[in-house]
């Protein structure tokens, strides 16, 4: 009852808010009526978080949906970063992942779930060296393998994301070994490519890795498998 008269109050007196500001009786009221309310309807403040969130939910999809669509040469067809699956895809997802980050290493299951379940869809991986000095050491590494021996790319890859914990130099040369790869040094052209994949994780807005964009999504963390597939569903069904 309360809420409907706090609403109709308010709807009633906004021509004379724009006409005359209130009194100070009117002011006091109108804060007690709104106190009362809310006390006797919690509800409106989780509706009204809710609605909120809903907000700035949308509004970060319309940054995101703006910044793919300016960035579409830099996110999917940089010729430095790796790619996965499909050779002519459907779907391409860009991964940001860290060889030290354990959530990536964990969610890296799922990324081969869903190329296996989907083998129209692709996956463009960034590393982002975002802990500790054997990140960037890895990630060069990777990144140089690609660039100069692209069918041994994989195996070093998943090699390297099997080691629990962070990589050092001990672990980054046995990874080499095992995979019977041999690389004198990183090359410059992989520490450019990490330098491109900062500026586009910053200009997404990607605070960690694991992210992963699927369409004009940007999924953060180790999410769900079913969340992931969902997405992929959703950006499969909008392709024309």
């Amino acid at each position: 009852m309360k809420k409907s008269l706090l609403l109709s109050l308010l709807f009633l007196m906004l021509p004379a808010l724009a006409a005359a500001p209130f009194t100070p009786e009117q002011e006091a009221r109108i804060k007690q009526l709104i106190r009362e309310t809310l006390v006797e309807n919690p509800a409106i403040l989780a509706e009204a978080a809710d609605a909120f969130d809903k907000e700035a939910a949308r509004q970060q999809q319309n940054v995101v949906a703006q910044m793919v669509a300016k960035n579409r040469d830099a996110l999917f067809n940089d010729a430095g970063s790796p790619r996965i699956g499909a050779k002519k895809p459907a779907l391409t997802l860009v991964y940001f992942t860290d060889y030290n980050c354990v959530f990536c290493k964990k969610f890296e299951g799922d990324i081969n779930t869903l190329l296996k379940a989907y083998p129209q869809v692709a996956v463009v991986l960034k590393p982002l060296p975002y802990r500790a000095e054997s990140s960037l050491t890895s990630a060069r590494l990777a990144l140089t393998v690609w660039e100069q021996q692209p069918q041994n790319f994989l195996k070093l890859h998943e090699r390297m994301m099997a080691k629990k914990g962070n990589h050092d130099e001990a672990s980054i040369q046995a990874a080499l070994e095992k995979t019977g790869i041999t690389l004198n040094a990183p090359s410059k052209a992989s520490l450019d490519t990490i330098n491109r994949n900062l500026t586009l994780a910053q200009q997404l807005g990607v605070q960690g890795t694991p992210a992963t964009l699927v369409g004009d999504q940007l999924i953060s963390g180790a999410v769900p498998y079913a969340q992931l597939e969902a997405a992929v569903k959703t950006a499969l069904q909008a392709k024309p």
